[in-house]
């Protein structure tokens, strides 16, 4: 992360200033006349000595300093961090090591202990500017029972130059910073307790005599306080060292540059948006006070079915049996019981797996989901209980849970129930074949026939059944298909909910979009279901757009 994360100090005698600052140094970039592993050890030689004979240069400007606004000693050489991935050098000491991001750190600190503070005088602001840099600050307090109102005032800056990114970043920043926060303050407390029992300094003050002209004496004898006293933490300055340093690998690489080919696709704008909301509600139960129960249950079962969405990597982590692509699926159950799953998906039913088994269950998840736009997916994996249809319409569930009578009767619903095969003492059974191992039970109340199904099921049907085309080349046949859909469900969106035309208008737009047809009842009732998995920015566009042309043709 091209950033810089800064502990600020506000000293009661010398005002704001920078304690302990950390920042990523990365490697040059590799040319012809320079690649030899010898030369690059001596520059990272010098550039130690160089961080060393900085550290004394500033000798003299450091010498009125106090205690409190000095982290480490004149004669320090700072601390270093190499990233053995990357090649990064995370330099630490008490100030940067280059004159122009000396004033921007400068400049975060005087802005940060002053005049850019939140109500409370405690809480992350956010400020800058493009000349400046901008800020993501976090303001606190110490206890100290020596300081002015028994505490003293610090800060942590992180400065970067990327607006956008710093902003994206502000819930991980926040949480993990917190925790630093926390812990300083904690050990801090400790001191403060125990030096208040061996003599309470309230008593003292009020007792003791006032005069104008000795209290800038006192104050001077109090202010010169270290960090590292009021913590009694000998090794503080190289925690901060590895924390600051983790924090700028970490955020730098969490967020990552895709290059796009074009606009980004409704699954693209889905995914951004919904884990935008995940982290909003990380950040709020990180931040809210108390909570119960309640609200601890409501995270994990958000979190619980998010996981499903957003991890795709899980496939093969699943331990035991598992469902590897919609071709095996379509393979183990048959084509006929297939056809009526993927009808139920495509249609936006309850799809309901019930085994003993949650690897298998979830590995069949994995594969159906890719039939659906990703707004269109709402599943719990695997839960003790029944989950109603409008919570999710990927249901797994444990082999004892009844289901309840509604939903057996209700054709928007298919169950599935995966049943152990018995066997004898015969050989092992590998993974791979799990018609041995499993038997598959489908039901539904919906006795309509599928043969003709919507026509987005019959292409899918001929490329799975086509021996010809691998698993990868199916899976971007499925890829392009939903597009094509998708930009239909678009069409359809626009041309009925936004303008509002009646159904002789729509059905003329269908007729272009090629629904009609053998079929175009099922294709109807898919082009509605899939409208759901529009994106919050697309939905937003499209009515800001039409509001706009509306107050133009007024005027």
């Amino acid at each position: 992360m091209n950033a810089l994360v800064a502990l600020c100090h506000f000293c009661e005698l010398h005002g704001p200033r920078t304690l302990f600052c950390t920042e990523a140094v990365h490697p040059p970039s590799p040319s012809p006349g320079s690649a030899i592993p010898g030369d690059r050890d001596r520059e990272g030689d010098r550039e130690g000595e160089g961080l060393t004979m900085r550290a004394n240069s500033s000798a003299t400007q450091r010498a009125d300093m106090c205690e409190g606004c000095r982290s480490l000693p004149a004669s320090h050489p700072g601390f270093v961090s190499v990233d053995s991935e990357t090649g990064i050098r995370y330099l630490s000491h008490q100030h940067p090591r280059q004159p122009q991001l000396f004033s921007v750190v400068r400049q975060a600190c005087v802005r940060s202990l002053s005049c850019e503070v939140c109500p409370g005088r405690e809480g992350p602001i956010f400020f800058g500017d493009e000349q400046h840099g901008f800020v993501f600050s976090h303001t606190f307090f110490i206890k100290d029972s020596l300081a002015r109102g028994f505490q003293r005032w610090y800060s942590i800056v992180v400065v970067a130059m990327d607006r956008i990114y710093l902003i994206n970043s502000w819930p991980f920043l926040l949480r993990h910073l917190r925790l630093t926060i926390q812990s300083l303050q904690n050990t801090a407390l400790k001191v403060f307790d125990s030096e208040q029992c061996v003599c309470p300094q309230r008593a003292v003050r009020m007792n003791s005599a006032f005069s104008p002209a000795v209290f800038p004496h006192q104050r001077s004898g109090n202010a010169a306080r270290s960090l590292t006293s009021l913590t009694q933490h000998q090794n503080l300055w190289a925690s901060l060292h590895s924390s600051f340093s983790w924090l700028l690998k970490a955020c730098g690489s969490r967020l990552t540059e895709k290059l796009l080919e074009g606009a980004p696709t409704e699954d693209t704008l889905v995914l951004i948006e919904r884990q935008t909301e995940q982290e909003e509600e990380m950040s709020g139960w990180d931040g809210a006070e108390g909570g119960g129960s309640n609200s601890q249950a409501s995270q994990s079962e958000s979190v619980q079915a998010k996981d499903f969405q957003f991890d795709d990597g899980r496939q093969e982590d699943l331990i035991g049996p598992k469902f590897k692509s919609l071709r095996h699926l379509r393979q183990v159950l048959g084509t006929t019981d297939f056809r009526q799953l993927t009808w139920h998906v495509l249609m936006g039913n309850q799809v309901i797996w019930r085994g003993a088994d949650p690897g298998l269950i979830q590995s069949a998840f994995n594969v159906l989901k890719a039939l659906l736009p990703v707004g269109c997916v709402r599943a719990v994996p695997y839960s003790p209980h029944y989950e109603e249809a409008y919570r999710c319409n990927f249901l797994g569930l444990s082999p004892d849970v009844p289901i309840p009578a509604h939903v057996s009767s209700s054709e928007f619903s298919v169950l599935v129930d995966v049943l152990n095969v018995e066997r004898g003492c015969v050989n092992p059974v590998s993974d791979e074949d799990i018609l041995s191992l499993y038997q598959f039970n489908i039901s539904s109340a919906n006795a309509q026939p599928t043969d003709k199904g919507p026509t987005l099921l019959n292409k899918i049907e001929v490329a799975l059944s086509n021996e010809n085309l691998s698993v990868e080349v199916v899976s971007l046949c499925l890829l392009c298909l939903k597009e094509e859909w998708m930009n239909k469900v678009k069409v359809l969106f626009k041309f009925s909910k936004v303008d509002g035309r009646g159904k002789e208008d729509t059905q003329k737009v269908l007729t272009l979009l090629g629904a009609t047809g053998p079929g175009e009842e099922d294709n109807v009732r898919l082009l509605k279901f899939w409208m759901t998995g529009l994106s919050k920015l697309y939905k937003s566009h499209l009515m800001t757009a039409v509001r706009g042309g509306e107050r133009t043709l007024s005027q």
